[in-house]
């Protein structure tokens, strides 16, 4: 009997941002503070708002997805890129920093303290993922590339939204790169959009999983890890605290606006 030949690649963890190592959503702090800096209009951070409720009541489709997309390009077109960048890593440091989940934590050190390559996968800006990266001791991290020429940001993409398949498609390209052994690394997510990503490696994980991939992942025997604090935060109380959340928003943005007196 011919032995099966070793791996000749080497082994990768991908890791998704947002509910896997950061809990929420980081670009909705990033906004805030873009925001606050001036980079936006009341009326911009309310339509946001809305979109983080409906992505909270009925998760994300793609027109919805395209409608975001369009708009934040728009609002970051002629801004600098270290601009940006500084006011991420304040962002790190005065909030995502204190939400990352310690569970997710230990295991990315694990993959770090084997020799893995260790990847993370967003669809934020790559400038954010980057840095995350950097703070977290990653690898590196593919994201979505807004162009920019002479250190602005142009309003345009280069190439797609990394979401869904073209998070698979990033990690394809990146494996052939450096030549990663896909069937002998790592993926972990919190979100059934992230299945084609999940379904690329040998060893897919969720983790913090929403109500979806929990059930396919329990059906077809892939592990299911959950970092959160279950002593209070039960699947109930999470669509309660997140509900009342993206509501103080939109009261947020509502009344940013009744105090300028219109939208600009």
């Amino acid at each position: 009997m011919t032995p099966t030949p070793a791996p000749t690649g080497k082994t990768a963890a991908f890791f998704d941002i947002d509910n896997t190592i950061i809990r929420g959503a980081s670009s909705f702090h990033l906004a805030r503070a873009l925001y606050s800096r001036g980079f936006f209009k009341s009326s911009d951070l309310l339509r946001f708002a809305i979109h983080q409720a409906r992505y909270l009541a009925w998760g994300e489709n793609k027109r919805q997805i395209d409608q975001v997309r369009s708009e934040a390009l728009s609002i970051m077109r002629g801004h600098l890129v270290a601009e940006v960048v500084a006011i991420g890593e304040e962002v790190y440091d005065e909030v995502l920093a204190l939400r990352i989940y310690p569970g997710t934590q230990q295991l990315l050190d694990e993959h770090l303290n084997r020799g893995d390559e260790v990847w993370l996968v967003s669809a934020t800006p790559v400038e954010i993922a980057e840095l995350i990266a950097r703070r977290l001791g990653a690898t590196g991290a593919l994201g979505t590339v807004a162009e920019h020429e002479h250190g602005k940001y142009t309003g345009r993409l280069v190439g797609d939204m990394l979401h869904g398949q073209a998070k698979a498609d990033g990690v394809l390209a990146l494996a052939e790169e450096r030549d990663l052994d896909l069937a002998n690394s790592y993926a972990y997510s919190d979100s059934l959009n992230d299945l084609a990503l999940l379904s690329q490696v040998g060893n897919p994980c969720a983790i913090n999983p929403d109500r979806r991939l929990r059930r396919h992942a329990a059906t077809i025997g892939w592990p299911i890890r959950d970092f959160r604090n279950r002593r209070w935060f039960n699947r109930r109380n999470m669509r309660t605290v997140s509900a009342a959340g993206a509501l103080w928003a939109i009261v947020l943005a509502v009344r940013a606006v009744l105090r300028r007196g219109r939208f600009r």
